[in-house]
């Protein structure tokens, strides 16, 4: 009957010690990957603002190219009135 009684014992401690180090585990394993979601979402909003900045510059692009396009025919609207002097 006291075998009975000390493997009972055992048996619980054992499951104690088990449900504790779970327990402990998990928490670990749950910081980390806050740590991990906390450094993708730091990623993806600096990607986002590189992209907005991108789509900022490619929307400016048209209207500068157009300038440049109007100084060029500027430029040979002036050589070509030099050139006739």
């Amino acid at each position: 009957m006291v075998e009975i009684i000390v493997a009972v014992i055992t048996g619980v401690l054992t499951l104690v010690s088990v449900i504790i180090t779970n327990a402990q585990s998990n928490k670990k394993i749950e910081q980390k990957l806050q740590t991990a979601q906390a450094v993708t979402d730091c990623k993806l909003e600096e990607l986002t603002r590189e992209v907005r900045e991108h789509n900022n510059f490619a929307k400016r692009m048209p209207v500068v190219e157009e300038q440049i396009k109007g100084i060029k025919d500027k430029i040979e609207y002036l050589h070509s009135n030099k050139a006739g002097e």
